[in-house]
């Protein structure tokens, strides 16, 4: 009897005919905006160190240079003055700061997916698997539960939580998600990244660790949703992207950005060579993607890379003879959030296709057809998609 059965044909009858697509996107961030100009002053002030004048010139000098005109941050002064071991540079506070992530991550990405999932215009019960990516904080269950009950998912939904990546991680879970849609027919994948990543990095200036400064002027908070299917139903659903591949490599001779979970929270540690490293391997990564489809014009695809910080996006930008508009969703992003880890990329994704609708372009991607989306972080570990851009026939959800 077992003979009989046709193992391939059941396989073959699992698998998605098309290849994955984001449905719709959402983004959420908190209600607490700083700007960047005042934030030294705030800064120094909040953590008691205003007699580190010397210091506080060059904290400015690094905000001034950041091409960062606010971000949005959980952190308050209300909740910092009642948490001065956050203000300290390494007081023991991680206690303090996981008692807020591991409430606040899983509501803000709540509010991202709230809004994707209205653009999506399906019902919810139709989500078949979530993945939940935060390097803000641990918990089990992990982040990926609390949103689960938070929408009213089905308790059956599969869930994958993906924990301290880092910054490269909004092109892992698309990764993922690609995967898990063209594995499993009829699946619609929730993607969540929600990251209040200064409640875990926050705290008062060092005169002898510089990297946290750096920190201090680039990190914001947010939280962006993708629904990502095969074989879009298109009466009812509005494809915008298809995730056509999808690569991940380590760079060659650089560890790049190291953080590490302590007692006094996420310690980051930067090299001073990272722009560079990414910039003189990112035509390799670039080669191998559009080899396939036949395109080494890099000013011909729309660009979608994670926004580091300036001089990263300046030395790829010199590196590869990119016109300025190629970084402009990228920059408008960085200037209006900073960096907010795994999100920053789907905020891109979404500042995108929205400046494409109102331009009147063709497409979702700037009116280009091939894109690449780009996940700099920890390692250095560089993820590689490359989109393909659909026509603009969506609804954006406010």
């Amino acid at each position: 009897m077992a003979s009989s059965i046709d193992i391939a044909a059941i396989r073959e009858a699992q698998r998605a005919q098309g290849p994955a697509t984001i449905l719709a996107i959402g983004t959420a961030t908190p209600s607490n905006c700083v700007c960047q100009a005042d934030y030294p002053d705030y800064y120094f002030r909040i953590t008691k160190s205003e007699h580190m004048t010397d210091l506080k010139e060059k904290f400015r000098r690094i905000c001034n240079k950041s091409m960062i005109r606010k971000r949005y941050m959980h952190l308050t002064e209300e909740f910092l003055k009642e948490n001065p071991s956050i203000c300290e540079f390494m007081a023991p506070s991680l206690d303090a700061r996981l008692d807020v992530a591991v409430v606040e991550v899983p509501k803000l990405g709540k509010e991202a997916a709230v809004k994707a999932i209205k653009e999506w215009g399906k019902p919810k019960s139709l989500i078949t698997h979530l993945i939940f990516c935060t390097t803000s904080g641990v918990d089990m269950p992990g982040a990926d539960y609390q949103p689960t009950k938070l929408l009213g998912l089905h308790p059956s939904v599969k869930r994958f939580m993906i924990y301290q990546q880092g910054c490269f991680a909004g092109g892992t879970v698309l990764r993922l998600a690609k995967d898990l849609a063209e594995n499993n027919k009829g699946a619609r994948v929730l993607v969540v990244c929600s990251e209040i990543i200064t409640v875990v990095t926050f705290r008062g200036p060092s005169d002898t660790h510089l990297d946290s400064l750096v920190g201090q002027a680039l990190f914001g908070d947010g939280a962006a949703a993708v629904v990502v299917g095969s074989d879009p139903e298109l009466t009812t659903e509005q494809p915008l992207f298809e995730i056509v591949s999808a690569a991940q490599t380590i760079l060659p001779d650089s560890e790049g950005v190291k953080g590490h979970l302590r007692e006094v929270g996420l310690t980051f540690h930067l090299l001073k060579d990272i722009p560079v490293v990414i910039a003189d391997n990112i035509e390799k990564a670039l080669k191998q993607a559009f080899l396939p489809l036949g395109i080494s014009d890099w000013n011909s695809i729309f660009w979608i890379a994670h926004p580091g910080g300036p001089a990263i996006l300046d030395q790829v930008q010199i590196k590869l003879g990119l016109k300025e508009e190629k970084m402009r969703a990228t920059r408008r992003v960085l200037s209006e959030y900073g960096n907010m880890s795994s999100a920053c990329v789907l905020f891109i994704l979404n500042e995108m296709r929205k400046k494409s609708a109102e331009e009147g372009a063709a497409t979702a991607g700037e009116g280009l057809d091939w894109g690449v989306l780009f996940g700099f972080g920890p390692g250095l570990t560089v993820e590689t998609v490359v989109l393909h851009s659909l026509p603009i026939i969506m609804r954006i959800a406010p």
